[in-house]
Order: structure tokens, then sequence, then C-alpha cells
């Protein structure tokens, strides 16, 4: 499996890019409203707190299943969160 800073790494990078795109839509719509982008923004935040939680958590007792399932919960918020960039 790989490394716990990977995975970090990993959400880091994911979400980072879902929030710059959103940044870059409001860039080139400016004449738009841009309450509903924020709220985008503000579900990749506090995804991301909740994975790093996640991964930060001690005393797991199947480390491979708990990590895998964080990864899992990565693609689907990801997957989601870009659905809703699209939507815009």
């Amino acid at each position: 499996m790989a490394s716990v800073k990977n995975l970090k790494k990993d959400i880091n990078y994911v979400l980072g890019d879902v929030v710059d795109a959103i940044y870059l839509w409001e860039m080139y719509n400016s004449n738009t409203d841009a309450k509903a982008s924020q709220a985008v923004v503000e579900e990749a935040f506090s995804s991301y707190d909740e994975l790093i939680a996640r991964v930060n958590q001690k005393n797991i007792e199947n480390k491979k299943a708990h990590f895998a399932s964080i990864r899992k919960d990565l693609e689907t918020v990801a997957f989601s969160l870009v659905e809703k960039v699209n939507n815009l």
C-alpha cells in the first residue's frame, strides 16, 4: 500500500485542483452570481478537513482497510465535486 504521506498528497492535490477549477470558472464567468461556486468551494474544504482527520486517526485495528476506505471516499467526493463544477 502507498504511504500515508502519499495519501495526504493525493487528497491535497485532488481537492486543490477542484478548487482551482472553480476559481478559474469564477474568473471567466465574472458576470454570474458566485454563491453556488463558493458553496462548492466550502464543500471541498470541509471534505478536505474530514479526510485528513480520518487519515490522522490513531489506534486503527485494520490500517489497510481504513486507508482503502479513505481512498475510495476521496474518489467519491472528487467525482461529486467535479459534477457540481460541471453543472455551474
